[in-house]
């Protein structure tokens, strides 16, 4: 999977996606990832990118000519037009089941707005989908697509050593993921739960569906409206909050 990004802070995208199971899946080429500097595009021997709004009002605007320009760089190399994903805090919320969807994708570009965002124009000529982390507004779109490259590429076949890390994390069928131990088996007065250590599989797993359920009726009650519990397990559960 090739994954660009259009922003004008290419180092600082780069430094973060070049490290852990991201950046060791680059490496070995199960994935792409490419930055495009919008400031090569622009026609301002200065690489000015941004200019005042019309009708007024704070900050500064980014044009659309580089914007634009930068795309094109990536769409007529690949010989067509991929989704092109916008990071702004008017998109939709990104979450497990959108990063699902995208890991189906063979291109994504992301389009990372800085200043007061970007001239509504080239939006509407390149923009597929928009896209937020959060109800909150950042310096720039480029945390925002570090985590849906991140996210996505968990998705990606043979990005995982273990294939099934992906299919038992939180968010899995709505559900947040188990709590999980390590050695020692006692720490700080603090025991690994006995059933751990019992050896019994088919309990175990039992158990860990109970905690998932619990952790998201606890963390997540939201969540669990939409988790698909079997009739047995909504009983259980009313009866532990009894």
């Amino acid at each position: 999977m090739n994954f660009y990004i259009l922003t004008l802070f290419p180092d600082m995208v780069m430094a973060g996606l070049n490290t852990s199971i991201i950046g060791r899946a680059a490496k070995a080429g199960t994935i792409k990832i490419e930055t495009v500097n919008i400031r090569d595009y622009s026609a301002n021997k200065h690489q000015k990118v941004d200019d005042y709004p019309y009708g007024g009002g704070a900050g500064m605007l980014m044009q659309a000519q580089p914007v634009y320009d930068a795309w094109r760089s990536v769409a007529d190399r690949i010989g067509r037009k991929p989704r092109c994903i916008y990071m702004t805090p008017q998109g939709k919320t990104f979450t497990q089941k959108e990063a699902k969807a995208f890991a189906l994708e063979e291109e994504l570009i992301f389009l990372c707005g800085h200043y007061e965002g970007i001239d509504q124009r080239v939006l509407e000529e390149i923009v597929t989908d928009y896209m937020s982390i959060g109800d909150y507004v950042l310096t720039g779109g480029e945390l925002p697509a570090m985590v849906m490259v991140d996210a996505i590429s968990r998705m990606v076949p043979g990005v995982l050593s273990n294939e099934e890390s992906g299919s038992t994390e939180s968010f899995e069928g709505n559900l947040l993921e188990y709590p999980q131990y390590s050695r020692p088996e006692e720490w700080n007065g603090r025991k690994v739960p006995e059933i751990l250590l019992s050896g019994h599989h088919k309990n175990i797993e039992a158990w860990r569906r109970q905690q998932s359920i619990l952790l998201t009726k606890e963390r997540r009650p939201d969540l669990l409206e939409k988790a698909q519990l079997t009739d047995q397990e909504r009983h259980w559960l009313e009866e532990e909050l009894c």
